[in-house]
């Protein structure tokens, strides 16, 4: 007679083989890593504790009752990276698919569960064919079970998401929600609908790739933040942005020795803003100049590159970047733009990371589909952001802060902490050009030489306002400070700022402008 330990070999031995042996090859040889192989990478080594090895599904439908695999699916438990607590589940495309029925949603459920109680980060793995048909609305029920979780634990522990296969249907708002979305190129895509029923309904022939493929949602739905060239580069990533963040809405972020002088003056700034203003420069090399060497970590890079954002390190402490970007497009702000910065701001405020903003906006962009896809509801959820936002706050005015955009970017008028310009900065409502040819348009056209007139005009009014001392004059900038000390000046800021505590008035939730 077979003892509880025997069984216990064979039912661990069995549950670790997931699908079996043919199915793993055949993961293997679409160039895909198996669901346990994956969390080997992921976590530090010997540091995983799975949950639910033995459960199995409850169906007795379609013939599912001689099929009851151990684990369901997926496999889920805890571990560690860089030492630190996280929860984890990985779904197994070798055992049905991946596809997620009644016990597969439970075991999800309880360890996100466990992270809100904990207080850990939740990681999940996705790689799935979708629902199990056969188990009906049972199936449904358990992603609104886990939307549910991935909702109430929003703003209180940092979620993130790989997309390491299929992920389709219902099954792409759980990732939707979370904070941070990896894909893989070539391996893992993305839709609501695929490609057979959208040729179906709109008559569009379009492959899986290029309807939800990586690349696809990295640089134009904004889905995916992050879009790696394998599976291995992808796991490394999430391990990387994990040394930013801190563990839940209550701790501070994490703080990292740092080799590099706080005090270290950034010569090459005082140089990098060209003579002529409608020239642009790579606001990059002001972010990684300032910065703690080699710590930039930039999110959604190929999404609305006219702003950029990421997480950084100044004199080892972390912090939120939220940047115009005079390469794309000027630095104007748009819709993407507008939304990408206020979902980051969001984030950072969410997880006690300073924010720290580099500004050189001419505006909002123009235009017909501008307008009508709309702007200006768009552009304001960037403005809510900012306002909302309590973790402190501080603004770098390189070169143009024009209009409603000046407010927009951190201005002192929505709470920035500390506001410098450069000598470099122009604060105005707009351009030289523009306003000469609104405020002096009369007598321009009279003048004996129009074009010279205008020339004058524009070069007075670029004397009197397009500069950061009358702005400084009211207060609203707190120095012009030489681009050289700009390190200096935002590690003494942060530093200033760490005790900072303000309260918004009390209400269940604002409304922001969807």
């Amino acid at each position: 007679m077979q003892s509880n330990e025997e069984l216990l070999k064979q039912l661990r031995a069995e549950a670790l083989l997931g699908g079996g042996a043919k199915r793993i090859e055949d993961q293997h040889k679409k160039g895909k890593l198996t669901a346990r192989e994956r969390l080997t990478l992921l976590l530090d080594e010997g540091s995983f504790e799975e949950f639910d090895i033995f459960a199995r599904h409850r169906s007795n439908d379609f013939g599912l009752d001689k099929q009851r695999p151990l684990g369901d699916g997926v496999v889920t438990g805890s571990g560690r990276i860089h030492g630190r607590i996280v929860f984890v589940f990985s779904q197994d495309f070798t055992v049905f698919g991946g596809s997620l029925s009644e016990v597969h949603a439970e075991k999800i459920v309880k360890i996100m569960e466990m992270a809100m109680k904990v207080g850990a980060p939740v990681i999940g793995l996705n790689d799935s064919g979708g629902a199990r048909i056969q188990e009906g609305v049972v199936s449904l029920g358990g992603y609104a079970d886990i939307f549910l979780l991935n909702t109430l634990a929003s703003g209180v522990i940092p979620q993130l998401s790989a997309i390491l296969g299929p992920c389709a249907g219902g099954a792409v708002y759980s990732p939707a929600i979370t904070d941070f979305v990896w894909m893989v190129e070539g391996t893992s895509y993305m839709f609501v609908t695929g490609p057979n029923v959208v040729k179906t309904v709109t008559h569009e022939d379009v492959t899986s790739e290029a309807l939800g493929g990586a690349d696809t949602h990295a640089e134009k739905s904004g889905v995916a933040h992050f879009a790696s060239a394998n599976e291995l580069e992808c796991l490394e990533g999430i391990r990387k942005l994990l040394t930013y963040i801190p563990q839940n809405n209550r701790e501070k972020t994490p703080i990292i020795n740092s080799d590099d002088d706080p005090a270290r003056e950034c010569i090459k700034l005082n140089s990098i803003i060209p003579d002529n203003a409608n020239k642009p420069y790579d606001m990059k090399h002001v972010i990684e100049e300032t910065m703690d060497r080699e710590s930039f970590l930039e999110v959604h890079s190929s999404f609305a590159p006219n702003i950029i954002v990421g997480f950084a390190r100044l004199n080892g402490g972390s912090v939120g970047i939220v940047a115009n970007q005079p390469l794309a497009m000027a630095g104007v702000l748009d819709i993407d733009a507008s939304t990408k910065g206020a979902r980051f701001v969001r984030f950072c405020d969410a997880f006690n990371i300073p924010l720290v903003v580099f500004e050189d906006v001419p505006g909002f962009l123009p235009g017909t589909e501008q307008e009508w896809r709309g702007i200006i509801r768009h552009g304001a959820k960037l403005l809510y952001a900012f306002a909302e936002a309590t973790v402190p706050k501080v603004t770098i005015i390189t070169r143009k802060a024009y209009g409603g955009a000046y407010d927009v970017m951190n201005s002192k008028h929505i709470r920035g902490d500390m506001n410098y310009a450069w000598p470099t900065a122009e604060i105005a409502v707009m351009g030289a050009k523009g306003a000469v040819e609104i405020i002096f348009k009369k007598e321009i056209s009279e003048a004996p030489d129009p074009q010279l007139r205008e020339d004058e005009l524009i070069e007075e009014y670029r004397q009197r306002f397009a500069n950061p001392f009358a702005a400084a004059e009211r207060g609203y900038i707190d120095d012009v400070i030489e681009p050289s000390d700009t390190r200096l000046r935002l590690i003494r800021s942060l530093q200033v700022l760490r005790t900072k505590k303000v309260e918004n008035p009390w209400r269940k939730h604002g409304n922001i402008p969807l």
